[in-house]
């Protein structure tokens, strides 16, 4: 299956923390799932880690790579299915992720409630 992780995903899982239901850890763990980080998981890291609103390794990206994550760019096709997007999500970095799983057909992996309304499928 393919899988985008929503940031907070991504966080929870690096700190080994107990937010991270076992059916989360059980799909980031099975190597035969395709697991993306996208460009814009890295962008609000960085963003929040400039503001001091976040303390992350310094070696976060090789972390990922080195655990077989698999990097998404924002392509123009992302983009362009935000058209589609309702608005029911105040923040832009989780619509973008939204736009991603429904233009790649992956599931999103996310603990945020709001997601869930839109028509895409989630963990």
């Amino acid at each position: 299956m393919k899988y985008i992780l929503d940031t907070h995903i991504i966080l929870w899982w690096l700190e080994d923390n107990a937010k991270l239901d076992r059916i989360k850890r059980d799909i980031i763990a099975n190597s035969e799932n395709i697991l993306f980080v996208s460009a814009v998981n890295i962008w609000e890291i960085e963003i929040k880690r400039s503001l001091g609103k976040l303390k992350v390794p310094d070696n976060i990206y090789q972390i990922l790579y080195d655990n077989h994550f698999i990097e998404m760019p924002v392509r123009i096709n992302h983009v362009l299915e935000l058209r589609n997007i309702k608005n029911y999500h105040g923040d832009p970095f989780d619509k973008l992720l939204i736009a991603q799983a429904s233009a790649e057909k992956a599931i999103l992996l996310t603990s945020d409630n709001v997601v869930r309304k839109y028509d895409i499928e989630t963990v």
